[in-house]
């Protein structure tokens, strides 16, 4: 019989690439996931695809479970034989009730593991450059709660031991505090001068830092409008910002950009819109699946030693081609003398991984440039093989036979419109207007996109939002779709959008590329 057992896991301050890989595996193992507010969302997508996934996030005062209920639930849930994983934000023991939860598992007899996660108080002075020791200036360091009160009767805060007694100070949760935190503070010794710092939603892409003074802090933070989430720092040590700041120097820092690729390939793409600052809401709108029939490529595969040439257009063709010879049984020995041409260093890089070197790699990433390369060859005559796409553009095989070439084309992939996952969530940014840009990677992306909208809401959706677009192909389409076209990638590849895209915030600020 399955040993229940629970596990309280920190899921780190906000940026879901901060959770330890024990986090990451326990939300991986569990049946159920009891998550919080702060817990980062992309941090779900490695449940498991049965896992039951309960929020009972609190925010402002809003709780969609009081604390017995949470411990309530986690008990219920273990009892029914499963693993559950509590998701807090932060750290489970660092202001995070984690041991009042331990209590009512050590209570209920159930087992239960701690993970510890990386704290807010650690994390979101870091992105903001920081450091909360540093040799020359303070070797103490105290974290305090920002929820109490300050001027109760019967504080259980030793205000005038942090006041002179500890070098920095980190309060969680303090911002409606603020005023009370700075004049117990002063009232108890700390030079008004001192500096201080507020980093909202820190390590994400929404960070906010507001930095003063301890007698000009509150106006500050009052005029900047700063809410809640947010850590106060308190010490020299905040001097240091102006030097080490380094997370909110980035350039896309606060932009949200949808990612309309597929989700097996949205990765790259993700990961360097990321490395730039941007918030990436991934919403693959195609999904690449085998061809209809895949009997033509059989056939050729079947004929390999018919043909002077292999021409692949994609890395999903590769992919494909490759697929079914190996369910053929065979391998790249079997393309012996054949000579190969791949548009873009992508596809030709993915073709290297299966042992080939691509004979013609053009330098514009786009099929009327293996149209253009091929005229330097002496191809009439010569056997093509050509897998690509089910629904791909004919210009390449009508081209290359007009060139006197036997062209034979096979379907090695196709694409299909994905479900969007959260199209709710979507709709509402873009009805909010909080979507600053949209990229397409293909013109099957920009075709799905706009088909995954709501009938007859398309240009109130769209208005005002630019696109960003791989190469003049997509761009074309997603004008003549009614999308407004920003950025087009002069190198067609996702080095060359995020190239793009980067040029165009920087133009925009006035500053130099």
């Amino acid at each position: 019989m399955k040993t229940p057992i629970v596990y309280l896991v920190g899921a780190g301050p906000g940026d879901p690439g901060l959770i330890t890989v024990k986090g990451r595996e326990c939300i991986a193992r569990a049946d159920v996931v009891i998550y919080d507010y702060l817990a980062a969302p992309a941090l779900l997508r490695h449940a498991s695809p049965g896992a039951e996934l309960v929020y009972v996030g609190k925010q402002g005062g809003d709780h969609t479970l009081p604390q017995d209920g949470i411990n309530a639930l986690i008990v219920a849930k273990a009892r029914e034989n499963k693993t559950v994983t509590r998701l807090k934000g932060g750290d489970p023991f660092v202001f995070g009730r984690g041991g009042e939860e331990a209590e009512v598992l050590v209570e209920a007899g159930i087992p239960f593991e701690i993970v510890p996660g990386v704290t807010s108080a650690v994390a979101a002075p870091a992105y903001a450059g920081i450091p909360l020791s540093h040799r020359k200036m303070t070797s103490t360091i105290a974290f305090v709660t920002g929820h109490e009160d300050p001027t109760k009767d019967q504080t259980g805060i030793d205000w005038p031991a942090l006041a002179r007694g500890i070098g920095t100070l980190v309060f969680f949760m303090g911002v409606k505090n603020l005023a009370n935190i700075v004049a117990e503070l002063v009232a108890n010794g700390r030079s008004p001068q001192t500096p201080v710092a507020l980093v909202r939603r820190g390590t994400t892409p929404e960070q906010v830092t507001v930095s003063g003074r301890l007698d000009d802090i509150v106006a500050k933070v009052k005029h900047a409008r700063l809410k809640s989430p947010a850590v106060i720092v308190v010490g020299e040590v905040v001097g240091l910002r102006e030097k080490l700041k380094w997370f909110e120097n980035r350039p896309l820092l606060g932009q949200r950009v949808v990612v309309t690729r597929s989700r097996a390939q949205a990765s790259d793409l993700v990961q360097a819109l990321e490395e730039l600052g941007a918030e990436c809401l991934e919403c693959p709108t195609i999904q690449v699946v085998p061809p209809d029939d895949s009997a033509p490529l059989d056939r050729a595969i079947a004929d390999l030693s018919a043909f002077d040439w292999i021409v692949f257009t994609s890395v999903n063709g590769v992919n494909g081609f490759f697929e079914h010879l190996f369910g053929a049984s065979k391998d790249v020995r079997a393309l012996g003398r054949l000579r190969t041409a791949a548009i873009g260093p992508a596809t030709a890089e993915r073709l290297k991984s299966f042992g080939l070197l691509s004979d013609i790699v053009p330098e514009s990433y786009r099929a009327e440039s293996i149209v253009a390369a091929f005229r330097k060859e002496e191809i009439r005559g010569r056997q093509i093989l050509l897998p690509r796409a089910q629904e791909a553009r004919q210009i390449l095989p009508v081209e290359l036979t007009a060139m006197g070439a036997v062209v034979r084309e096979v379907p090695a992939y196709k694409t299909r419109p994905a479900a969007a996952a959260d199209l709710d969530a979507l709709v509402r940014r873009l009805e909010a207007k909080s979507i600053d840009l949209v990229t397409f990677t293909s013109s099957s992306t920009a075709k799905n996109f706009k088909a995954l909208l709501p009938p007859g809401r398309f240009q109130e959706l769209a208005a005002g939002v630019p696109t960003a677009c791989i190469g003049p192909v997509t761009a074309d389409t997603a004008r003549q779709l009614g999308f407004d076209v920003r950025i087009v990638a002069e190198e067609y590849t996702i080095p060359g959008l995020c190239t793009a895209i980067l040029d165009h915030y920087r133009g925009r600020r006035g500053t130099p590329p």
